[in-house]
């Protein structure tokens, strides 16, 4: 059996969607299903229905004569990494305090399980596969989830940064303002101004009898495409406070690049432009200029690439890869 007959289950675990992929070792993806994530309701009531996605994963896998060798997982925190422990983040309401890698382990017993911080997963992908791919220069990314919350990976000094309780890049809840939209359990945080939720709680702060929470964020999205006035006026108010919290990551960690995947992806220079008006006027010049803001190597399947990125990433996993198709 050759390398590339050992693959990676990956699971892009979302607040609004799931996506279970077949993924190489060299990043590529071969087969995608995705499901509704239904965050709201008990992990035990909607488990059955991503184990049966995975299932369909695993045996086309084998009907096409591939062998799945580990379970990777991206999901938002936050969470403690190793243990793959979901303490309580804020878009999977019903899966607090979780202990996602024992359930995973259960449902595909014979598997590693390895789970990573989708900020973290993102950076990873990015960094080997994507915008990083063949650059021997680049030793500094910062990549933004901007789904439906927002969340950060870092690599410095061309390592992943997780903190010393797994919560660096958890940026959601800074406060970058004294009043604002409410997000977190805090007004004015980041991801009250600058997520798909806080896009929503943003435009029904800003415009009421037009907007309110229940707002699908899709509609809100295709209001901003489509250059609507109120949609583009959200837009840019949210551009100017997504530069605030830009300014404050490029001034702590000089980044060369910052990739945006999710909306960043889909609204691009919407939210961008007005951010990059704040960032030159925040940010320490000789950190902005050498800072690259860009949309995902990957568009709109960057959490397809990040969900495999765990299993890659893990060194012992990698290895049991690699020794099996040889």
């Amino acid at each position: 059996m050759t390398a590339a007959a050992h693959t990676i289950l990956g699971l892009d675990i979302g607040g609004t969607k799931t996506a279970c992929v077949e993924g190489t070792l060299d990043g590529r993806i071969l087969q995608r299903l995705e499901i509704p994530t239904e965050p709201v309701r008990p992990f035990a009531e909607t488990f059955p229905r991503l184990r049966q996605a995975a299932n369909h994963i695993l045996l086309t896998a084998d009907s096409e004569g591939r062998r799945i060798g580990a379970v990777s997982v991206s999901i938002g925190g936050p969470l403690r990494i190793q243990e793959g422990f979901l303490i309580d983040p804020p878009h999977l309401p019903g899966w607090h305090n979780l202990a996602l890698k024992a359930q995973l382990q259960s449902a595909f017993p014979g598997l590693p399980v390895c789970i990573e911080h989708d900020g973290n997963a993102g950076a990873l992908a990015e960094y080997t596969f994507g915008v990083g791919k063949g650059r021997s220069d680049l030793e500094h990314l910062i990549f933004l989830t901007f789904g439906t919350g927002i969340g950060a990976g870092f690599i410095v000094n061309g390592r992943i940064l997780r903190g010393a309780t797994d919560t660096a890049g958890e940026i959601g809840h800074w406060r970058l303002a004294e009043d604002g939209p409410l997000a977190f359990g805090k007004r004015g945080c980041w991801e009250s101004f600058a997520s798909g939720a806080g896009l929503v709680e943003l435009a029904a702060h800003l415009y009421p009898a037009r907007w309110h929470r229940q707002t699908p964020i899709r509609e809100l999205v295709e209001a901003m495409l489509a250059n609507d006035a109120e949609a583009m006026k959200v837009a840019a108010t949210a551009g100017h406070w997504m530069g605030r919290g830009l300014a404050l990551l490029i001034d702590a960690l000089n980044p060369q690049i910052i990739v945006f995947g999710s909306l960043g992806v889909v609204l691009g220079e919407r939210i961008l432009a007005s951010a990059r008006k704040v960032i030159a006027a925040e940010a320490l010049p000789q950190a902005a200029a050498a800072c690259e803001l860009l949309p995902s190597f990957f568009g709109s399947a960057i959490g397809d690439h990040a969900s495999v990125m765990a299993a890659i990433a893990d060194p012992a996993v990698r290895r049991a890869l690699e020794n099996a198709g040889s």
